[in-house]
């Protein structure tokens, strides 16, 4: 099966495959139009989500969501904020099935990934794509944390400076309900809490000519007050039966690999109330030596933040829906 995206065009070997590690993205860049591109586009990513929003939609139907194949698609998709306008749980349930449909077309192409890093709620498709939950079972617990970050007031901003400048900024604005959620890279990180505290900081930044940039996500996350939220997602999580990991799939709240012994159920719930450090598990992930890391996405931000972080490693990062076609791909 030939994916003809720059991702595909990788100096061959000899085995016609790769070492791989895939990359499972947050809700921040999440793009309804380049999956549709892609999906219209490329045939093995569309065998891949005609088989992956079947299941989905399975699942959609009893949750009484709208059906996301035929919407997504069918020859009238929806806009981003259609998709925002719908029922809670729909854009989380079109952002999984994207990035379980791209980890599918690359697996098999490039064949099962060495490891997976997830991030925030990227880790729900990365347990997924090892194999602890099931597909079914996957597009569940991301409607169940949609429906849990529904009651999670305030919202989240991308800052782009490393994140000493951020808690800089954090103090001269005064906003003490304000945290670090997510690092990035050494240079972005992203920062929660209400949205009056943002606002504070977004002010301090563009006083300091820091990039600051609100995230189109109607809620927060990685935020210590979310205790309660926490532990109601860890007890949905509990329903679940987990099965046993094909691969290593690292955590960026964890600060590494999931063991076969952990509470995952609370782990897993930790991601919304502790940060998110990517740096440190693509670090380890990237001993898996990697010939290619790829995200398993719509977008290409967390395929930028590994290309800084692995500046000095010899795996190609790529972003299969994003990444534009250069000729040295060819």
């Amino acid at each position: 099966m030939e994916m003809t995206t720059s991702a595909s065009r990788i100096p061959d070997r000899p085995s016609g495959r790769w070492r791989t590690v895939h990359l499972f993205p947050g809700q921040g860049d999440f793009s309804v139009s380049a999956l549709v591109g892609a999906v219209r586009a490329e045939a093995a990513l569309r065998m891949a989500a005609e088989q992956v929003f079947e299941v989905v939609d399975e699942v959609a139907g009893e949750r009484g969501l709208p059906l996301l194949g035929p919407w997504l698609l069918g020859s009238a998709p929806p806009t981003a904020r259609e998709l925002a306008d719908a029922a809670v749980g729909t854009a989380q349930l079109a952002l999984f099935g994207a990035s379980m449909t791209v980890h599918q077309a690359l697996r098999r192409t490039h064949g099962t990934p060495s490891a997976a890093v997830g991030v925030s709620f990227g880790e729900i498709a990365a347990l997924t794509a090892a194999g602890l939950l099931t597909l079914a079972d996957g597009a569940r617990v991301a409607h169940d944390l949609a429906r849990v970050l529904a009651s999670c007031p305030g919202g989240l901003t991308l800052l782009g400076c490393p994140e000493k400048c951020v808690q800089d900024l954090i103090g001269r604005a005064g906003a003490e309900s304000v945290v670090v959620a997510v690092v990035n890279d050494d240079d972005s990180a992203v920062i929660a809490g209400p949205t009056t505290g943002l606002a504070r900081v977004e002010k301090e930044a563009a006083q300091a000519d820091v990039t600051a940039v609100r995230l189109r996500l109607p809620f927060t996350s990685h935020h210590p007050a979310l205790q309660a939220q926490s532990e109601m997602f860890e007890a949905a999580l509990r329903a679940y039966d987990l099965g046993e990991g094909r691969f290593p799939v690292y955590s960026a709240v964890a600060g590494r690999a999931y063991a076969a012994d952990d509470d995952l159920p609370r782990l897993v719930a930790d991601c919304l109330v502790r940060p998110a450090r990517v740096p440190a598990v693509l670090r380890q992930a990237a001993l898996h030596s990697p010939d290619v890391v790829f995200e398993a996405g719509t977008g290409s931000a967390l395929a930028s933040s590994a290309r800084r972080v692995l500046a000095g490693h010899p795996a190609l990062v790529r972003a299969p829906l994003a990444d534009p076609v250069s000729p040295s791909d060819r």
